[in-house]
Order: C-alpha cells, then structure tokens, then sequence
C-alpha cells in the first residue's frame, strides 16, 4: 500500500514565516556578496603571482604547452661518457653577444625559433650533422597554432657555443619529430617520425639544410624514434613499431636490414626484438654512436614521476638473425635546482658524435623543467579548490540562514496516467516514493543546519569570518595552481644566449646560520655557477654543513679586514661577481633581473641598493632621501654585480692603497671606495640600479649585524666621502631613476 500523492506534496515549515522571511539575507545578494569578493581576492592574487617587473622575452615569446617546456642544450667531453655541459669548458661568446662569458646552457630554446619567425612552444629531439667547422642541429619544434611539430635547424660556426637559428626547415600536414639525418653516397638525407601518417619517411636534401623533397617511403607502419645505421657491412633500420596489436607506447622495438638506405628493407627474424613482454624496452632515444670498436644504442625510458631518462646499451649481437644488447652504465650529473634548471625535471634525447675541430666528443640533449604532465596536474588541483570553495560557500549560507535548499516533493508524486503494464507502474510508484523519502530527509537536514550560525553575534560572526578566510584562501591556492605557472625562475637571455655568475659573500663563524640559509636558498638560482664564501674570522664550516645546489669553495683569509671581500682570486670561473652580503634574501628572480643588466653594462656596478652623495663637503644619503631627489651616484656593492677582473683589479692598485688603509681604520667604506674608482676611470655613469621585488634583511633576526647605529654609520661614511673626493675627485653626475628604459630601475 502506498500513501496517496497528497501525503507527498511539502509541509508548511514554520521557518517559511514572513518575519523570517524578512530576516533572512536574500541568497541571490548573498551569494554575489560572496562571488565578488572571492573574485576580488582571486584577481589580485593573480595580479601579484604575475612577474611584478617585465617577464624574461623567452616566457613572452614560448606558449604554454601540456607537453612541457622542452629545450636543447650542448655538452662536450673527452668520450661519450663524460659529457659536460658547455659552460663547464669556459666557452665564450663575441663582445656583441651580451658579456656571455661562458656561454651557459640551454642553447636552443622556444624563444629562438620563436625569434626567427616561426611560433613555437618548445623543441626537443636534436640531432646534430657535421659539415667541415660547421654544426648544425636538427629538432622538432611544437607550433601553438597547428599543434603539430615541424622541423627547424640551426647553425654552429663556434664549436657549439652560439646558435643561428634557420628556421622550419621541413612542414607536412601531419606531425613531425625525431629529424634523424645522415649522408649517404654524397648526399644527406633525413629521416624525421612521421607515424600520425602511417608510414616512415625519407627526404632528400635539395638545398641543405633550408629545402628538402619526399624521396621515398622506406616502410609502411608508424614507426616512431628511428634510426638508421651502418655496422658490419650492412644497413640496420631500428625503430619502434606501433601498428601490433597492443603494441605499448614504451617499445615494441624492431630491427629491419638492407644493403642500402634507398633499398627495400628486410624484417628482422627475431621481431619484435624486444617488447614488454620479454623484458624492459627502451625507445630509441638518439643516435648510435661508436666507441672503442663497440656499437652502442640509445633508449629512453619514459613514465614514472620524473618523465623520463636516457639509457645506454651496448649491441653485442646484431645480425639478420640474432640481437641482443645490454645496459651499460651512463653517468650524468643532473642538475639539483629543480625547476629553475632548464633540464631539472627530465631529458629523453641524446645525439653524441666526434668533434674533428676541437678533438672532443659534442652531444645534444633535450631537457624539461617539469615533470611529466606537470600541467595538467595544475589545472587538476586548482579546479578542485574552486570546487571545494563553492561547496563551503553553500554551506555557509545555509548555515547562516541566508541559503535555504529545498527539493520540491512534487518532484516524486507518480503519474496518475493510465498504464498498460501494471507492474511496471508499481515499480515506478515505488522508486519514487523511495525518492521522496531522501528528498524528505534532505530537507529536514537542510532544516536543520539552516541557521544554526547567527551572524548577528560576535560568536557567529567569528565563525563566519573564519569561512570567508578559508574561502579566501582556497580561491588563492587554486588561482596560484591554474595561473601562477610553472614555479621556476628562469634566467633572462640576451640575442638567445645565456650566462652564469660567481656568488660571492664574506662572513665569520658568529653568522654561520645566516650562511647556512644563504647557500640553500642562492644555489638553487639558475645562473649561479658557484658560491665563493670569503671567511674572515673563526672556525670556518666543512663542506657537509653546507646544503648547497652548485660548488661552494671556503677561501679563509689571514686578516679580518673588508677589503678581503675584494681579493683577486684566480680560481673564479666567471668574468661576472655578485658581492652579496650573508644577510640579505631576496628572490632568486630579482639576481637574474640584476644579472641581465649588468650583461648590458660590463663595465658598470649593477646593484638594488643606490644611494646618494652630494653637497661640499659631500654627505651620504639614505635611498630615501636620493628618491627625493630623483637620483643616485652609488651603489652598495653587498648586494652588486660586477666585473672582478675589472673591479678587483682596481681596488688594489697602487692608486687605491690609501683608500684601502681608511677603510682599514674605520672598518667601513669598501664599497664607498670601489664606486670612488669606477667613477675616477669613467667620464659617464658608472653604477646601475635594479629594484628588488623584495627583501629581507636577516641580521635582524640575528643580533650580528655590523651597522646596527644608523646615524654613527652615516657619519662614518661621510668621513670617507670627504677623504676620497680630495683622493679620486667626484663621483659621477647624478644617475636618475627609471631612466633605463626596462622599467626595473623605478
């Protein structure tokens, strides 16, 4: 038996009253209330997540891809084995190219093709012909508008330290990746991945390398990674064949032969050589090279969090019958920055070959600063707060009062309309009276929870505020996930070339601890080559208590004085110093920003701290009192780039030993003195000023900071000004602020 439909409709609730009704906040205004200030918070959080100053020109210039943020970077070595990366040789570039000493990696990027005309959210695959001095690499490049990758090349005329960029070399109306290129009877050839359009390949240079022409198909199956070898008096075509059924992405590694590129290919007897089921399979992931008489093959093996990783194997076996490999061991020093390293996450492509013209081994790798599906993870978990925050926006109106949810009951009153199956009725009746009595249990739940916050106390009112700050919070982590990027600090190029630099900070045994934090967080900056730590006093630390992401070398000096901080020092390996204060934080972004500016200005003083010295005698000024006046001569150099062949070279000339003396006497002034000697060798601007994001001055926390009596310290160094303006002459004229024209000097 079931109740009649009239026992189903809604009961009246007292809460329907119309006082209540009146004192309930209308949920449309609620809601807004909310939706606006969520959306207010969300905006300006997103407003500060963005670069606060200009972004790099490669992050303008490169789309976003799920793919990842692939690049190319060069390494040279005496084998195989023991590739370095390039600026580990010390390779410069010319004096045009933006004080590039050395050149860094990566040395192909987005940005560069980008540059010569052709969108492109990343390249990856490259593959490197030699032709007499000249190096040219081929890679895949991702357009953003056809999401399909094409083929670009650029050009080496200096052992790989700068790259010309050619452009898209090879554009078919499918996708395109892995240019694998070779010569063959006196003419290149490439053979790129072509499996979206079922076949493999092979073009014919017509003008090398800017023009190619289709020479025939080779085989047709989506093969994809292939390579083609000549290893005892036979051609060898390895590749991955996906066209099996249940052929996995990972493998499926297949070997065909033939007595010549250009003729028909034989299936090796052993297919499929290696699969997943009889064993790991690693895709081809570069070219075979040879090694001391032995044959070697390079895989990648992909999946798992870190994307993906090159594997080395060497052919014992390869005959029409027979294969067999096996792992051998390749050591590579992957980078410990993380993300901010251009490889940190993951690399999947290695082409290796012997450099005649500078008696090295050279290689190309690809590399990705996040991890495999990076950003779809992202969006994933920035979605899910947004959802979680609507649901306790919900639940907060309903909670006080201002959200009322009811599931009409009518909703489940069953048809009265006449049937043919009975049956089929009754089972309808039920399942929806079964329906009803949830939506009735809902309803009094609803019921329930409405109101029980009253927001008209201050108790309520704290519960509420304690939400809205959940809810703001929720909005911001999940904005930061969807807009905030990949969370790297990348370094800024110049003409497409990058740079590294020598951190250098002088401090005792009393400031370890800021020592301590100073490496582990400056380490892991893109650009930095090495952390020199200038100790003066005490027992100085071994290397363990140093967590570091690049080498930190402790130089101890004899005599606790500030002109050690300028020492000249054989061992760097930079021509760019910053001089850094152990105290001072601040953003990894902010060095790079003050690293570019200085690769435009070699021969200046680049710093975040300016000051102003004027008057007769001269007085010096706070950067306060030099914003009043629109401009500054100095620049504090704790917290400065420089050129330390230049800079230290003149701070111990014969010229500065008087100089060097006062600021022995006061135990102050070295900088005062370094921005004296500039200015005595130049007739225009000397210094530069970078703003920082932000920072934080440590020594505060400490109870070990040198200058803790501002006005005594300014006496000093006034002191100083009036004793090197008789010794040097002025400083330069005043330099004023924003005048460079990049907007970081504001």
């Amino acid at each position: 038996t079931y109740p009649p439909a009239s026992h189903l409709q809604p009961p009246m609730s007292s809460s329907s009253s119309p006082a209540t009704q009146r004192r309930r906040l209308h949920p449309a205004a609620y809601l807004s209330a909310v939706a606006a200030l969520l959306a207010l918070v969300a905006a300006a959080f997103s407003r500060a997540l963005g670069p606060r100053f200009p972004s790099p020109p490669a992050a303008r210039r490169c789309r976003p891809d799920p793919e990842g943020s692939w690049s190319a970077g060069v390494f040279l070595g005496d084998s195989p084995f023991a590739l370095k990366p390039i600026e580990h040789w010390g390779a410069s570039a010319d004096a045009g190219a933006g004080a590039a000493w050395p050149v860094a990696n990566p040395a192909v990027t987005c940005a560069d093709v980008a540059e010569a005309g052709h969108p492109s959210s990343f390249v990856a695959s490259p593959f490197l012909f030699l032709q007499g001095d000249d190096i040219y690499m081929f890679f895949e490049t991702k357009n953003p508008v056809t999401s399909q990758g094409d083929i670009a090349a650029a050009v080496s005329r200096d052992a790989g330290a700068t790259w010309q960029q050619l452009g898209v070399v090879l554009d078919e109306e499918w996708h395109l990746s892995y240019p694998y290129v070779f010569s063959y009877n006196g003419k290149v050839y490439m053979m790129p991945e072509s499996s979206k359009n079922g076949d493999l390949r092979l073009y014919r240079a017509l003008d090398f390398p800017l023009k190619w022409a289709l020479e025939k198909v080779l085989v047709e199956k989506p093969l994809v990674d292939s390579v083609i070898i000549n290893f005892s008096g036979s051609y060898w075509l390895i590749g991955s064949d996906l066209s099996s059924y249940g052929a996995k992405r990972n493998g499926e590694l297949s070997i065909w032969y033939s007595s010549s590129p250009l003729a028909p290919w034989n299936p090796h007897r052993r297919n499929t050589i290696r699969s997943m089921d009889n064993g790991p399979s690693f895709r081809n992931g570069g070219r075979p090279f040879v090694y001391d008489g032995d044959l070697y093959r390079i895989g990648k093996q992909s999946g798992g969090v870190s994307g993906h990783s090159i594997k080395v194997f060497r052919v014992e076996i390869l005959t029409a019958n027979e294969y067999k490999e096996t792992e051998v061991p390749f050591v590579f020093d992957k980078p410990r920055k993380g993300r901010n390293a251009w490889n940190g996450a993951r690399s999947h492509h290695l082409d290796v070959q012997w450099l005649p013209s500078s008696q090295l081994w050279i290689g190309v790798m690809d590399g990705d600063r996040v991890p495999s599906g990076g950003s779809v993870h992202r969006l994933t978990i920035g979605y899910m707060f947004y959802g979680v925050t609507l649901l306790l926006v919900l639940l907060l109106g309903g909670f006080i009062g201002a959200i009322r949810c009811t599931i009409p009951l009518r909703w489940c009153v069953p048809h009265t309309e006449k049937r043919d199956d009975l049956l089929h009725g009754r089972q309808q009746i039920f399942l929806k009276y079964k329906l009803s009595s949830l939506f009735s249990g809902l309803n009094k739940l609803g019921s329930l929870l409405g109101g029980r916050i009253n927001y008209r106390t201050w108790k309520g009112r704290v519960y509420a505020l304690l939400v809205t700050l959940i809810l703001t919070f929720l909005t911001c982590l999940g904005t930061h996930c969807i807009f905030g990027g990949n969370g790297a600090e990348e370094p800024y190029p110049i003409k497409g070339r990058y740079s590294q630099f020598t951190l250098l900070t002088m401090t005792y045994d009393a400031r370890l601890w800021n020592l301590k934090m100073f490496v582990d967080h400056y380490s892991k900056c893109a650009s930095v080559r090495e952390i020199v730590v200038v100790w003066n006093k005490g027992r100085p630390p071994v290397q363990n208590e140093l967590k570091s992401a690049v080498p930190v070398r402790v130089r101890v000096e004899d005599k606790n004085t500030l002109n050690n901080r300028f020492n000249i020092d054989e061992k760097i390996k930079t021509r760019a110093v910053m001089e850094l204060d152990d105290d001072i934080m601040m953003p990894c972004d902010d060095l790079e920003r003050g690293f570019k500016v200085w690769r435009e200005h070699p021969d200046r003083i680049v710093g975040y701290y300016p000051r102003l010295a004027e008057g007769t005698p001269p007085e010096y000024r706070s950067e306060r009192y030099a914003r009043q006046q629109g401009g500054y001569n100095m620049i504090l150099t704790g917290a400065a780039f420089m050129d330390h062949g230049l800079a230290f070279e003149r701070y111990w000339s014969k010229k500065a030993e008087v100089g060097r003396k006062m600021v022995d006497s006061f135990f102050n002034c070295e900088d005062v003195l370094l921005n004296f000697l500039f200015a005595n060798a130049s007739s225009t601007s000397t210094v530069e000023y970078v703003k920082p994001a932000w920072t934080i001055d440590m020594s505060k926390f400490s109870g070990v900071a040198i200058s803790r009596n501002t006005q005594a310290h300014y006496h000093v160094r006034s002191k100083c000004l009036a004793k090197f303006s008789e010794l040097y002459g002025n400083l330069t004229a005043k330099r004023l602020f924003s005048s460079r024209g990049d907007g970081w000097d504001v």
